[in-house]
This record gives C-alpha cells, structure tokens and sequence, in this order.
C-alpha cells in the first residue's frame, strides 16, 4: 500500500477547521490524486512540523525520506535566500556554473563520471532507462533490449517507470504498459541467471538490471551483500549495465553517501532525486563515461539543473559534510533500531521485524494479525509523531539526518504507546 493510498484507512482523524485552511475548499480544487492524511501542516523547524491549529508533531517522514537537513535549516535557508535573488532560473541552452559545481561534487563523492539533471526521481530514473537502451543499439546492437527489474520495486509514476516498477497495484488501468521489462524476484540470484539465459535468443536480450539497494515501497527491504556481489559479477560477464535507483536511500539516507557503499559494488548508472536538494525539487542520472552515450538533443529538461535547485543541493551535499551527518545517521540508526527491536520484544504476537540502514528503518508487523501500517500510523500522529507505511504490514521511519538522540527516544517511545493500545 502507498502512503497516498493508506490514509484511506484512517476514517477517525479529521482536518480541524482554522480560519485560514478548509479542506473541503482544498478538495473542490485539487485533484484527488491522494488521500490525504488529515492534517494541514504549515510550519517547520529542525525535525518538528506545526499544523494549522497549532499542534505540534515530531517529523519521521521528512517529506518521505526528502527533507534531509529537516526544515527551515540555516545552511538550506541562507543558500536559496541569496540565489533567489541573484538569479534562479535559465535555461540548459547556456552554461549553468551552479550546476556544475553539483556536478563536480556528485562525481567527486561517488563512482560517477558524467551527471544529467531533472526534476525528480521518476524522470532520473526515466532517463537512466533511455540512457540504457540507447547504449543496447547503439553499442551492444540489440534490436529488442530488455531490462529486468525487481518484483515489489518502486521507481516512479511515469509509464516507463511504472513499467519498471514490479508492482501491479501501480500499472492497473494504465495499460498498454511499455515494452521491454521483464521481473525478477529480490535478493534471489538464480532468478537472475535463469532470466539472463532465457531471455537471449540474439535478437533480444538483457541489456541492464535495475535495481534498488534497499526497496523502500517494497516493505524496507536491503539488499544482500552476496547477492549483488553476484549480480555485478554477471553484468561484468556479459556487458549488462547494472542500474542502482538511489532516489529514496542515497545522499547520506543509509550512513552512506550512497546505498551501493553498503554492497561493496559500484553500479554502471545510479539515480538520485529525493534528499538530494533537501525538498527542492532536483533529480540527477549518473553514469560512468564508458556509456554516456547521450548526444545532444538526446535528452533534456527544461527545469534540470537550474541554478535554483542546484545550489540548493550542493548546500545540502556539502552541509553533510560539514555538519558530519553521515556518523549521526549511523549513531542514531543503531538507536531508532535498538528501541524499535524493543518494542518487537515487549510485542512478539504484533511486531515480526525491525530491518534498516541508517535513517531508513522498517517494523514489520505479524502477518496474521489484523493491524495494519495505516492503524499504526494512525495512532501515532494521535502520539505526536508523524510515519509513513512501506505497504500494509510495514511502517516506515524516515526522520532528517539531522535528527537528535532525544528525538529518537521520543519516536520510540510513542510508537510503543500506539502499538500498545492495539495489544496492551
């Protein structure tokens, strides 16, 4: 279940009326693309977030694992105060000396050699599959390329990539789906094998594998280190390009500036977006030079890399550095997982799993229990703290990287009180 999905769940919470919000004027004109949690947020700072009546809630989605220095962050601030004023918007048709400081910093810190700019993860990725398939006819000389993706994948909303990603619930109604995808079980290496050899009859083949390090829609899922080690081992074998989508766990998310340092491999392609500007909207495709085979007019952005986006996430990409979040990430990592194993402890009939990296933490709930993730979230935006669900039996913690020890305790401590009144 997504998080735009899962509020249907929650009948019992209602947006109280302000004088400067009505939800019902909200829904006359907005499209109801989701369903919204019924709460009107206007304010933020640090890891805390102010509705319209003024109550205060503790941050754990962070704008589903974006807001990576939280809200209202004076590095963030002071940077995007100043561009706005200078100058925030071009064109690619012209050198953007803002992007390519980003681009020299992304390359310098990963194993990238070239970088393309978006608006968001569902175009990164979109481009990383164009990307892919000019590199099959032009390079590899394959008529019908084909990419294998993972089952219970996420990697966006447009066609292409819903397509790629491997999960029914997001492709009904919106067939003729694209062609050139095929699924694959996660962490299951024979399955990869298997598709590989089936697949080649000359004319078509496998050309890339696309990935998620961790699934994140897909219940919170890391990958296993053998696993890609394997599959990095057959890309190289067979000149398959492997794909990393790093949209939700790269940019410091796992403790990592990027998920792959967790699987000791580097992929041919990796996309960011999410937490890469903080909250602006940014979206980066990275590649190694051996297949930037992108020529002009190939492909473009009209809003890529302006000066705006860019300079806000080379803020936030040097503030990490600065500010040494990734070792806070880990500390507080270990903390949020010690505290949720505990809860899984005190309730072994409701909690199966607590699995993660970093700032990037699952509870999984038992199967044969009615509770859902929506039920949790529910009783914990009642505790003060906001989460989201990774699918009906996973609630996710997504806190800033910037989070506290003390905050920390606190989330713990209601998600404990909101799992306890559904099994005191």
């Amino acid at each position: 279940m997504s998080p735009e999905m899962v509020v249907q769940n929650l009948p019992n919470l209602q947006v109280s009326a302000s004088a400067d919000f009505d939800s019902s004027e909200f829904d006359r004109y907005v499209m109801s693309t989701y369903a919204r949690f019924p709460i009107a947020l206007e304010r933020g700072d640090g890891c805390k977030v102010w509705d319209t009546q003024g109550n205060e809630y503790l941050d754990f989605v962070a704008g589903i694992a974006t807001c990576t220095l939280g809200h209202a962050h004076p590095a963030l601030v002071e940077t995007v105060s100043q561009q706005i004023q200078k100058l925030h918007h071009v064109s690619n048709l012209y050198y953007v000396p803002e992007q390519g400081k980003l681009a020299q910093w992304l390359v310098e810190h990963s194993c990238a050699d070239r970088a393309f700019f978006c608006n968001s993860g569902a175009e990164a990725n979109e481009g990383a599959i164009k990307l892919a398939r000019k590199y099959a006819h032009t390079v590899l000389n394959v008529a019908e390329p084909i990419i294998l993706t993972a089952k219970a994948s996420f990697h966006g909303r447009t066609l292409a990539t819903i397509t790629a990603t491997g999960q029914p619930k997001y492709q009904k109604n919106f067939d003729p789906l694209m062609p050139g995808f095929e699924y694959i079980p996660y962490n299951d290496i024979e399955a990869v094998e298997i598709a590989i050899a089936a697949l080649d009859n000359g004319k078509r083949r496998v050309v890339a594998i696309m990935l998620e390090a961790l699934q994140g829609e897909g219940g919170v899922r890391p990958g296993e280190l053998d696993y890609f080690l394997r599959v990095r081992q057959l890309c190289d074998e067979k000149g398959i390009l492997l794909i990393l989508d790093e949209v939700q766990v790269g940019v410091g998310r796992t403790g990592k500036f990027w998920g792959y340092e967790n699987l000791g491999i580097e992929p041919d392609i990796f996309t960011s977006a999410k937490g890469l500007a903080g909250g602006i909207p940014i979206g980066a495709m990275m590649c190694k030079a051996f297949c930037d085979v992108f020529s002009p007019g190939d492909h473009a952005s009209t809003f890529g890399g302006n000066p705006f986006a860019c300079a806000a996430a080379l803020a936030v990409c040097q503030t990490l550095e600065t500010e040494h979040l990734l070792h806070n990430v880990q500390e507080r990592g270990e903390q949020l997982r010690k505290g949720l194993r505990a809860i899984a402890s005190a309730f072994p009939q409701v909690v199966k799993e607590v699995r993660g990296w970093g700032l990037i933490n699952g509870l999984e709930l038992q199967p044969e229990v009615s509770l859902t993730s929506a039920d949790v979230v529910k009783a914990a935006i009642a505790e003060g703290v906001l989460l989201v669900p990774a699918g009906p039996k996973v609630v996710r913690f997504v806190p800033p990287l910037i989070v506290s020890p003390a905050e920390v305790e606190t989330a713990i401590a209601a998600v404990k009180k909101a799992i306890a009144q559904f099994h005191p």
